[in-house]
């Protein structure tokens, strides 16, 4: 078999960065699919689906880190089970996602941190960090997690 995991509650959500564009959405619970892969991108049928819960507080790497953990659970549970019969994908429902663009991550410098942080905190510093426009200047912006005693 040929599996791919994805994160979304498929058939919604197909394409390109669903965690991303879910946690966006103001989304904090997470559909990972485990799918067969097929020609037709994320139309594969499906094999089982785990959930992960976020706090709401999880920066990008912290949600990587949850995706990975339940990526290993679902590998786990497709070779002790490789003679399952998966369930093909309903036909309703259907949606899908875009890429995403450096330009996806751009702030609204007249916005509250409160009202960006989703978009703070999925941003990924190397390829799409964030950065807004003030006074005919473009600055980046990255956003850390510190400890209570640190400065």
């Amino acid at each position: 078999h040929t599996l791919v995991v994805h994160a979304s509650d498929l058939p919604k959500g197909r394409g390109w960065s669903p965690h991303i564009w879910q946690i966006l959405e103001g989304s904090n619970k997470i559909t990972v699919s485990l799918l067969e892969a097929v020609d037709k991108f994320d139309e594969g049928d499906i094999w089982k689906k785990e959930n992960i819960v976020l706090e709401g507080h999880e920066l990008f790497f912290e949600i990587n880190e949850k995706l990975f953990t339940i990526t290993t659970k679902l590998m786990d549970f497709a070779i002790r089970n490789p003679n399952l019969k998966p369930t093909p994908q309903s036909k309703e429902g259907i949606s899908y996602y875009s890429k995403r663009q450096p330009s996806d991550s751009e702030l609204d410098p007249k916005k509250t941190i409160s009202e960006q942080f989703n978009l703070l905190r999925v941003a990924d510093e190397k390829r799409y960090p964030c950065f807004f426009y003030f006074k005919d200047q473009k600055f980046k912006l990255t956003l850390k997690k510190i400890k209570e005693n640190e400065t």
